[in-house]
């Protein structure tokens, strides 16, 4: 096996050091450093510290994986690359995860969480042996900030004032909530969906275009986006936002709750599909989900679109001043309590590896014991047996 210097200076193997071929176009390996015009460093450090930290990990990273340039997003004033990073396996059928977050600029804690995910794996990739060989047999890919400049400027939106979780050219099949389902009034409004008709945002086409690259010719993946803001608890979402009908693979859906209850049986989440709470137009989840099933080699295929909408609401219990800041509704602001945050996850993290590298824990191949499941989650979740 060929090998490269890693950042201790020691020869370190190589993990998918070259990107994975698809239909999709190909993202190019770019300098972890990329250019654009992005602040000073005095304002990074005092305004975007999570862009330091994610430049940091791509260095440290660049050795083990592939970092991709998948677009750039930009206003008047700045721009910055689209950064993705992968890892493991170069089989376009391998069983893959990926983690996204800040695709709400305001919900900062999302990136956070990912690139202290990916901060943690920096670790375990150079001696961990698990690690090592599970990522000999799958992939796992990193979009750890798909909006930067809402995070810097402390938007929902992207600088277009576009909401990209209402981007996708999707409809609902029922009638959302008014404005927070998505809106066409305006972009001065919470929740526009911008202009579907003419082409997705940059940003939400740099999430489909690494989505296709990654995973759309695996036979098995698992994508988490983090995000926070509602309720008093984590909750795991599941397709569809569209709809409150049943997604097609609920069964899979609620074998892998399972597995995850039994293999952590005191978890904090609440798992269910997000509609259970609302549904929306234009969810870029609900649309990949759709776009990776239209592609008629995937169809014994299973990928499942999880959403991870950590309940920001306990953190305003704990301190309802943080109603008075622009980001207090949405994250932590208490020290102890970020950090608290950041580690909270790792379990979750750990299962979702595993549950890439053993997928046969949840993929069901005997129709009849899909059709237990099938049984069970319709029970489950919708209170009902058929």
């Amino acid at each position: 096996m060929e090998s490269n210097s890693g950042r201790n200076g020691a020869n370190q193997p190589e993990y998918g050091n070259e990107s994975v071929k698809t239909g999709a176009p190909a993202s190019t390996p770019i300098p972890s450093r990329a250019p654009g015009r992005k602040p000073d460093f005095n304002t990074l450090t005092k305004k975007l510290p999570e862009w330091i930290l994610l430049e940091k990990l791509c260095d440290d990273l660049a050795s083990f994986g592939t970092i991709h340039h998948l677009g750039t997003s930009f206003d008047s004033e700045y721009e910055f690359p689209l950064m993705g990073l992968s890892f493991g396996s170069k089989d376009p059928q391998a069983p893959t995860l990926g983690l996204f977050g800040g695709v709400h600029g305001l919900e900062r804690i999302g990136a956070q969480v990912v690139l202290a995910l990916l901060k943690s794996f920096s670790e375990l990739i150079l001696w961990d042996k698990m690690i090592q060989h599970a990522l000999s047999q799958v992939r796992i890919c990193f979009f750890p900030m798909v909006n930067p400049i809402g995070v810097l400027r402390q938007s929902r939106a992207n600088p277009q004032g576009v909401d990209l979780m209402r981007n996708a050219p999707n409809h609902s099949s029922e009638k959302p909530t008014f404005l927070v389902g998505g809106q066409k009034i305006s972009n001065r409004l919470p929740w526009f969906r911008g202009n579907i008709h003419n082409s997705l945002e940059s940003e939400s086409q740099a999430l489909l275009d690494f989505c296709e690259q990654m995973f759309f010719q695996s036979r098995a993946a698992v994508t988490m986006d983090f995000h926070s803001g509602f309720g008093i608890m984590d909750r795991i979402w599941l397709p569809y936002a569209k709809s409150t009908a049943p997604f097609p693979h609920l069964a899979e859906a609620y074998a892998f709750k399972e597995s995850f209850d039994r293999t952590y049986p005191n978890h904090i989440y609440k798992i269910e599909p997000q509609a259970k709470n609302y549904t929306t137009d234009g969810d870029l989840w609900d649309y990949a989900y759709d776009q990776f099933y239209a592609r008629p080699k995937n169809k014994d295929s299973v990928y499942l679109p999880l959403c991870l909408e950590m309940g920001s609401w306990m953190w305003v219990k704990k301190n309802p001043l943080q109603l008075f800041s622009t980001l207090g509704p949405f994250n932590p602001l208490k020290p102890h309590r970020q950090k608290r945050i950041l580690r909270r996850h790792i379990p979750l993290f750990d299962f979702l590896i595993r549950s890439v590298v053993s997928p046969e824990a949840w993929i069901l191949k005997n129709p009849e014991q899909r059709a237990k499941f099938q049984m069970r989650a319709l029970e489950h979740w919708y209170g009902k047996s058929s």
